[in-house]
């Protein structure tokens, strides 16, 4: 049996805020948009306000889209410019799609796990665009370790949906007992996890594991929890050997 390794992508593998705060910088000078570190902090709040509102089925993606760019265009005193919000979020994800950032250490772990781990496949599964994605993914060479990409635009449906796995573990042919998920979101990775019944890896390099996150460990029925690259290679390492010894017995 093959261990399958279903990765998160934004704040897993990939460093999101980081293109995103390049590809803000970089549409904001080339529209001549009063631009700075406020006005990105403003944009990354409100966005999260409105992915939480998409995901309630109170707005669109394309109410999303445009929301955030005219807020955005407002926050950078540029409503006198006439700029189309939508255009510019169109070009903001293209320009997001050729900026990839990797979260520190995450090149050298895909593939030390590749190299390391007989027989494992590493797919992506993500929510969101799936220009941005597999755009960002191609630019940090991140794609040269992985087995396939999942991206939720490009299915219909989104984590934490049972179907979405249920899509993903189909399309590969992989059993549920062979895989685990790893992600940073408790409300998309953990949950949907759950709700697939799959294993799961909490990854919070940033938090830390500690004590305080017992309750939410045990509400999203959460297997492990790591907090450096290191230490998520050693819980996959001894995950895959204990599946391993299952299929012995």
């Amino acid at each position: 049996m093959n261990p399958i390794f279903l990765f998160d992508l934004d704040q897993t593998l990939l460093n999101f805020h980081a293109s995103e705060e390049k590809a803000l910088e970089i549409i904001s000078k080339k529209y001549g948009l009063a631009y700075t570190k406020d006005t990105y902090s403003h944009f990354k709040d409100y966005n999260k306000s409105l992915w939480l509102e998409l995901e309630k089925g109170i707005i669109s993606r394309t109410d999303l889209f445009k929301l955030r760019f005219t807020d955005f265009i407002a926050q950078c005193k540029g409503e006198s410019l006439g700029l189309d919000p939508l255009a510019i979020n169109n070009e903001f994800i293209a320009t997001m799609a050729e900026n990839g950032v990797l979260m520190d250490g995450a090149l050298e772990f895909v593939s030390k796990l590749k190299s390391t781990i007989s027989g494992c496949r590493i797919y992506i599964i993500s929510n969101g665009a799936t220009v941005n994605a597999k755009g960002r993914i191609n630019s940090t060479g991140l794609n040269a370790f992985l087995d396939g990409i999942f991206v939720s635009e490009e299915m219909g449906i989104a984590k934490p949906a049972k179907e979405f796995f249920d899509r993903v573990l189909s399309s590969i042919g992989a059993k549920k007992e062979e895989c685990i998920v790893i992600g940073d979101s408790l409300t998309f990775d953990m949950a949907g996890a759950k709700n697939a019944s799959l294993d799961s890896v909490w990854f919070m390099p940033q938090a830390g594991c500690n004590s305080s996150i017992e309750n939410e460990m045990a509400q999203y029925d959460i297997d492990y929890c790591a907090n450096s690259f290191d230490e998520l290679y050693k819980i996959l390492k001894n995950w895959t050997e204990q599946i391993s010894k299952r299929r012995q017995n």
